[in-house]
């Protein structure tokens, strides 16, 4: 019993040895986002810069994307002193375009399109992390004959493709982090 006791320890400290001698130099591949979740990771994300003529399009725009990031799972906070990494963007423009008429030559439906330009940068490497120019995301709204009817949908079709931008951006963010 003693000498089959032995036997198994010799092969299991030679299987052990061979399978460490094989994996050497390798390592497991971390699963994307796990710095992402880290509670001591801090983000720089200010308003972003408007060029629309949207007024509060750049603080909406940021601050949907504070929410978006929390909801993916970003667990850090969002501070500029000692931030590891700085997320810049811009909105570049809001394109708004008949997409259809009425039967009496008003617009009905319009298009809206947020066109954003976006940079991630990591602040103590000081090394470009990711970089988009002009994301696009687009909704439609309707038109009426009455003025509040419009611009309570072309609100909501604003806030719809800012969150939609939020989330596009944000799932890329996870994935470069």
């Amino acid at each position: 019993m003693g000498i089959l006791f032995a036997n198994r320890a010799i092969l299991a400290t030679c299987t052990i040895l061979l399978i460490v001698l094989a994996g050497c130099g390798y390592r497991f591949q971390t699963e994307h986002g796990v710095r992402f979740a880290e509670p001591r990771l801090r983000f720089d994300l200010r308003s972003f810069s408007n060029n629309s003529l949207v007024p509060d399009a750049g603080a909406f725009l940021a601050a949907r994307l504070r929410e978006e990031l929390r909801h993916l799972g970003f667990r850090g906070t969002f501070e500029r002193s000692g931030a590891d990494y700085q997320i810049e963007g811009r909105v570049r423009e809001i394109r708004e375009e008949v997409s259809s008429h009425g039967g009496d030559g008003f617009a009905l439906e319009h298009r809206l399109t947020l066109l954003v330009d976006i940079r991630v940068l990591e602040v103590t490497k000081g090394r470009l992390v990711w970089k988009e120019e002009g994301l696009t995301e687009a909704a439609s709204y309707f038109s009426g004959a009455d003025f509040q009817y419009t611009e309570s949908n072309r609100r909501m079709a604003f806030e719809e493709v800012c969150r939609r931008m939020a989330r596009k951006i944000g799932q890329t963010i996870r994935v470069v982090l």
